[in-house]
């Protein structure tokens, strides 16, 4: 199923514009209700259902992952080269020129860049992490905005050698799952990197082979569609 989300081009500039900035959380509306459908249509069930996307689909896919509604949607996600720490992204290799897009968190924007930066989401909106207030003073921890969250079985990807998107941000996202959710709210949990590859993930034809094979194979064990 391809979405077709609002915040894409598929229908030209206005639909591409109705997600931008302090729109954003717009497609990711969509893709949850595009996903519901699914489910109330008995197209298929929670447990067959994966999400999957790269670059600005990893910021989609985070935050499919990390909100109360989507995380409950979908059985298996796969997160790609993606946008994951909102708060830094325009300080690390290409990310301020996207900021006509997504704001600048230097600014007032962060209001509500903070609201789907899916590492901040999950360490601190679900974990309870303490967090840096405006004066970068550290604050005290608090209760979870969703006590009941269960990470989807996630695949991340991502490359050494990426010269637009950071691999930092898989990275501290992977690092945050496994280390501060740990196994009983992250219970699937995998990462993949390649030395190689550039924003593509793959050097080659036999490297994108490996990493469409890794993905797919870890899509088909997680969703029950293999013994």
């Amino acid at each position: 199923v391809v979405a077709n989300i609002r915040g894409g081009g598929e229908y030209g500039p206005s639909w591409h514009q109705a997600a931008l900035k302090e729109k954003r959380y717009k497609c990711f509306e969509d893709m949850e209700a595009v996903a519901q459908d699914l489910i109330d249509s008995k197209l298929t069930s929670r447990e067959r259902l994966a999400c999957i996307g790269g670059s600005n689909g990893g910021l989609l896919v985070g935050n499919l992952i990390t909100r109360p509604v989507a995380s409950s949607l979908f059985g298996a996600a796969v997160c790609q080269v993606p946008l994951l720490d909102m708060k830094r992204y325009s300080q690390l290799l290409a990310g301020a020129s996207w900021m006509g897009e997504y704001g600048n968190p230097e600014t007032s924007d962060w209001k509500f860049l903070r609201r789907h930066s899916p590492y901040h989401l999950l360490r601190h909106d679900i974990l309870g992490k303490p967090e840096l207030d405006s004066d970068d003073v550290l604050g005290d921890p608090t209760e979870s905005a969703n006590p009941g969250w269960k990470c989807p079985k996630t695949l991340f990807t991502t490359s050494t050698r990426d010269d637009r998107v950071h691999p930092g941000h898989a990275r501290k996202m992977v690092a945050a799952l496994l280390e501060e959710a740990g196994p009983e709210r992250a219970p699937m949990v995998q990462y993949w990197e390649n030395t190689e590859g550039g924003h593509g993930g793959a050097a080659d034809n036999g490297q994108r082979a490996f990493m469409w094979a890794l993905t797919y194979n870890f899509l088909a064990k997680e969703l029950g569609l293999v013994g």
